[in-house]
């Protein structure tokens, strides 16, 4: 924003458009636009076919047309304000306000939809953890979710640390200092054999 308005607006969209495929989620550490790599799974060829038994579902849109519109509206009665203060042109100053409520409401309506294209990703790669689990007997360690997953270790440790709920999904460290993670109705069912209901 600080370049955009020295700028006349384009070298903030110059930056936004060579760094938004940067973009990192503060929980898995994956760039959104890229996540798709964190939902392929590696490994044993029966555990792969476990976890990849769900039929995958189509994703929600990322509102990415809506944002670049909404962003592209916001600049131009920025600049349609700035020009009706200068001229005294109070229809400018209108149409300006007018472009930057639409602008603005078009870039909040993209801002949700990758907001929800976010809880889509994080469901579904949970959705695999939980099968992996359930195919490892209930404990997990990040190492074994990274490498069945394609997913680098901050990233897997940064999911399960946010399924860990000390409930459904426990954090405990073994004896020999690893963290594992355990997922005790897996285990109890495990306990209970295959035939129990």
């Amino acid at each position: 924003m600080g370049v955009s308005v020295f700028t006349y607006g384009f070298g903030g969209l110059i930056y936004w458009l060579a760094r938004r495929r940067h973009l990192i989620c503060p929980r898995c550490g994956l760039g959104w636009e890229n996540a798709s790599r964190a939902l392929t799974v590696t490994g044993p060829e029966p555990e792969r076919r476990i976890v990849e038994d769900e039929p995958d579902e189509r994703l929600p849109g990322s509102g990415l047309k809506r944002r670049v519109l909404g962003s592209a509206m916001v600049l131009l009665a920025t600049m349609l304000i700035l020009i009706g203060f200068v001229e005294f042109e109070m229809a400018a100053v209108a149409v300006g306000s007018v472009f930057g409520a639409a602008g603005s409401l078009a870039f909040s309506w993209g801002w949700s939809g990758l907001q929800e294209r976010r809880k889509a990703i994080m469901q579904r790669i949970q959705r695999k953890i939980l099968r992996l689990a359930a195919a490892r007997g209930g404990s997990l360690t990040v190492t074994e979710v990274a490498t069945h997953l394609n997913l680098a270790i901050p990233a897997a440790e940064k999911i399960l640390t946010s399924m860990d709920d000390d409930f459904r999904v426990r954090s405990v460290i073994a004896d020999d200092g690893i963290i594992v993670y355990e997922f005790p109705e897996l285990m109890h069912r495990k306990e209970l054999g295959p035939g129990a209901s």
